[in-house]
């Protein structure tokens, strides 16, 4: 069931009170906390595709999976627009 437009947004997968205790933790954090927290994990999925990436193609340079990553994350177009000479490789 949809969560009405006055109240937090609940995940599917977990219930209330995890949640309640999650949004609690989050607000013990303050902005600055949250904030470092939100740029951990960004770098942390960045991490993981990156390895993903290794592991499919385990003949690419560290360079080379650097611009698989950044063609995953940006799409052809914008990856092509910032990097016209760079190499177009697969995810």
């Amino acid at each position: 069931m949809p969560n009405p437009p006055d109240e937090p947004l609940y995940g599917l997968d977990t219930d209330r009170e995890a949640q309640e205790a999650q949004f609690a933790v989050w607000r013990r954090l303050g902005a600055q906390g949250r904030s470092e927290l939100a740029a951990q994990m960004s770098d942390d999925v960045r991490t993981i595709a990156r390895e993903g990436i290794r592991r499919r193609h385990p003949d690419y340079s560290e360079s080379d999976a650097e611009f698989a990553l950044r063609r995953m994350m940006l799409g052809d177009e914008l990856f092509r627009a910032a990097w016209p000479k760079a190499p177009v490789l697969d995810p």
